[in-house]
């Protein structure tokens, strides 16, 4: 069967660790255009781009893992 590609599931987004996906810059870049595009869908809570960038950079690579969780994981899966 061949389905139209506006039938794709656009959630969750699964990001490949050992990949391209894993370079901290990359994960810092899809959590900021993610958490942009859900600012227009959830008006109740803000979600402020520089403080996710700041704390994606604070420590070592485990704890962006943290971050991305914590800000994504509804929206995201990881794979190492």
């Amino acid at each position: 069967m061949i389905k139209s590609i506006k039938d794709k599931p656009r959630l969750p987004i699964e990001i490949d660790l050992t990949g391209s996906d894993g370079n901290i810059f990359a994960l810092i870049s899809i959590g900021m255009n993610l958490g942009k595009a859900l600012n227009t869908r959830r008006r109740a809570e803000y979600f402020d781009v520089k403080a996710f960038q700041v704390d994606m950079l604070s420590s070592d690579y485990n704890h962006a893992m943290e971050v991305m969780e914590r800000e994504f994981g509804d929206y995201i899966i990881m794979y190492r």
